[in-house]
């Protein structure tokens, strides 16, 4: 029987076998692998992140939104729906493999809901950005 997410220790562990599964997806492992630098510390990192999303345990101080517009940048806008939904079957698959209960199902719930406002940031971004260069070209 599976256990609930009770610790940073559970969470750690999730992160690290999430994130082992991100790497090596085809799909969607080289907007990981050519943007993060030292896994290690973006482990912690996110971490962190988790940590106080789920436990309310502050010690995770980024900006995730600004850190989603740049990777979108850096990949000539190619982030879409497809990608956020990779990324949330195989959060789901994950947490679903290792354990069980309600901080489960809380971690689903933030992972959708996280994912729409990156999304919606994202394009929201983009519309910014084109508009901004129509302006320059009219000037």
């Amino acid at each position: 029987m599976k256990s609930d997410i009770q610790t940073r220790d559970d969470l750690s562990k999730l992160i690290h076998s999430f994130y082992g599964k991100i790497r090596t997806n085809e799909e969607i492992g080289h907007f990981f692998n050519e943007t993060i630098q030292d896994w290690d510390a973006h482990l912690e990192k996110l971490t962190d992140f988790w940590g106080n999303n789920l436990f309310g345990v502050r010690k995770y101080y980024g900006n995730p939104i600004l850190a989603h517009l740049e990777v979108d940048e850096k990949f000539s806008h190619s982030i879409s729906p497809n990608i956020f939904g990779l990324w949330l079957n195989l959060w789901f698959e994950t947490l679903e493999e290792l354990f069980e209960g309600e901080n489960v199902e809380t971690l689903k719930f933030r992972a959708r809901k996280m994912g729409t406002v990156f999304l919606a940031a994202i394009y929201e971004n983009r519309q910014h950005h084109q508009s901004d260069s129509t302006a320059q070209t009219k000037v």
